[in-house]
């Protein structure tokens, strides 16, 4: 069964999204990707959002620019964990769909990561999905380690090196 939903309002967004995509399958995680417009299609979107649930989801990102209501909409209608991910913008940078998402009314809350963050959502809802499952956890810690050791191995270059030839 799929256990996330991703969703983004415009292919433009799709660079993002991808990169939630590829966390999630690093972490041997299903989902769904699908392109939906709250405003352009509003029927489509109802559908997605109330058939979330019954498909599996146990939680959705939802990618979203300028208004954004794509994740605050998804969090409205999906009773589980909806995580925003703010696109930036030419208009303003991103900091209209960052407020856009983060402004939920109270009773309708959505976790929101980073103007472009698609990796750390896909992280965060890896996270929110090892709550209940030891196989996934072990895997998140894995894949911390994982950083670390890429961290390690770039100051050990320096150190070889030294700054002017890293």
């Amino acid at each position: 069964m799929v256990q996330v939903g991703i969703v983004m309002g415009s292919d433009s967004d799709m660079p993002v999204m991808a990169k939630a995509a590829d966390i999630l399958d690093q972490l041997g995680i299903s989902y769904e990707m699908n392109i939906i417009s709250a405003h352009r299609e509003p029927d489509a979107f109802f559908a997605y959002a109330k058939g979330a649930e019954a498909k599996g989801f146990k939680v959705i990102i939802a990618g979203a620019g300028m208004a954004a209501h794509l994740p605050g909409m998804c969090a409205a209608i999906f009773p589980m964990p909806v995580i925003g991910i703010p696109m930036h913008t030419t208009s303003l940078g991103g900091r209209d769909s960052l407020y856009s998402i983060v402004q939920m009314p109270t009773g309708i809350p959505v976790a929101t990561v980073a103007i472009n963050g698609g990796a750390n959502a896909g992280l965060l809802a890896a996270k929110i999905l090892a709550t209940s499952d030891e196989a996934l956890l072990q895997r998140l810690k894995e894949y911390s380690e994982s950083l670390k050791e890429s961290v390690e191995k770039k100051d050990a270059r320096l150190q070889e090196v030294g700054y002017r030839n890293y």
